[in-house]
């Protein structure tokens, strides 16, 4: 079983019909008006997930407390992308895929019929695990594309001070802070990484969903991540796949060990604090994976 990756591009999706990665940013509301960032409880029950008729999850149940880091491990194919897919609605773009249970932001279901998806991709973002920054616009203009997804209108002050916030809660700021009408697409590999997070800081999240946002940059590049994930989790729930279990000591408070075996769907094995998963894990298949033993 492997995991399934959306075929668009992730992120234009999120906008409403008639807006544009380009939209324009409007000058009528205050930056007191946004909401300010802080981090809520994500509680997945019970969810199952499917791609046509094929089970890909099988009755996950997870609960990753607000301010803290979860990370979310086990071999390549057991789920774990797709389960982070399902926690910001992310998994319906696949026109085969459904979904059974409940993913409760603050115990407020964010299936329900009731929620639109832009408020749930809005207050849970995503980082993916390839860097995808609009190549062609400003780093500054990067930062303030989200926007269009939730209409909100900023006076250019209030966008300038934005930029900066994001661009510093994200450890970019000193980098860049001379040259934000240069090209996103200009900038480095990590560079580029640490932008994307700006972004989607930039609609103030409660949530922060990462997809092995380190595998394809090099190790101080994964290091400056590894430390903006830190200091992110004052302000968001920060949620993160992760293949590299080093990385995973380093960086989370709890993690979930996914398996499927023998060709059944993905499940979780065990979880819990980072330092139990690792140090006195209860579960053998756990010691095996955390030690190295397959995966």
């Amino acid at each position: 079983m492997t995991d399934t990756a959306t075929t668009v591009d992730e992120f234009d999706s999120w906008f409403a019909p008639g807006t544009a990665p380009g939209a324009v940013i409007g000058t009528d509301t205050p930056t007191e008006l946004l909401p300010t960032l802080t981090p809520a409880t994500l509680d997945a029950r019970d969810v199952s997930a499917w791609f046509g008729d094929h089970k890909v999850l099988d009755r996950v149940s997870l609960t990753m407390p607000a301010g803290q880091v979860t990370a979310l491990i086990g071999p390549s194919g057991c789920g774990k992308s797709t389960f982070l897919r399902t926690l910001n609605r992310m998994h319906e773009l696949v026109p085969t895929a459904s979904l059974a249970g409940e993913v409760l932001l603050d115990d407020v279901d964010i299936y329900d019929a009731s929620r639109r998806i832009t408020e749930a991709r809005r207050q849970i973002g995503m980082v993916f695990q390839k860097p995808n920054p609009f190549p062609a616009m400003s780093i500054a203009d990067n930062v303030l594309a989200g926007l269009a997804l939730t209409g909100v209108k900023l006076d250019k002050n209030a966008k300038t001070d934005l930029v900066e916030e994001t661009l510093t809660k994200a450890g970019l700021w000193n980098e860049v802070k001379d040259r934000l009408r240069q090209a996103g697409g200009g900038l480095s590999g990590g560079q580029q990484q640490r932008l994307c997070i700006a972004r989607s800081l930039a609609v103030r999240p409660r949530v922060l969903l990462m997809d092995e946002p380190c595998s394809a940059l090099d190790p101080t590049s994964t290091r400056r991540i590894e430390q903006t994930i830190t200091e992110l989790a004052r302000d968001v729930t920060v949620v993160i796949v992760t293949h590299n279990m080093q990385q995973a000591q380093r960086v989370s408070d709890r993690c979930a060990f996914f398996l499927a075996e023998a060709g059944t769907p993905g499940a979780i094995v065990e979880h819990g604090p980072t330092d139990a998963m690792f140090g006195a894990p209860q579960d053998p298949r756990t010691a095996d994976y955390v030690n190295g033993r397959f995966g």
